[in-house]
């Protein structure tokens, strides 16, 4: 019986934990384009059609590319 005057203010913790990272995550913009980077895995940077875009440099920055 003792043991649950440890788990529980564990348990509360840990639950508050969760949720303040949760509420950062959706505060940062982690969710604000979740069709974008699936769709983006897929398309070939190479490729001379897309707009913006020459062949062999990337403009977005933290590609590594410049």
């Amino acid at each position: 019986m003792n043991i649950l005057y440890l788990l529980l203010p564990l348990a509360g913790l840990l639950a508050l934990i969760a949720v303040l990272a949760f509420v950062w995550t959706v505060k940062s913009g982690q969710y604000d384009d979740l069709d974008g980077p699936p769709q983006r895995m897929l398309m070939d940077d190479d490729d001379p059609r897309l707009p913006g875009r020459d062949a062999g440099t990337d403009k977005r920055p933290g590609s590594g590319r410049s």
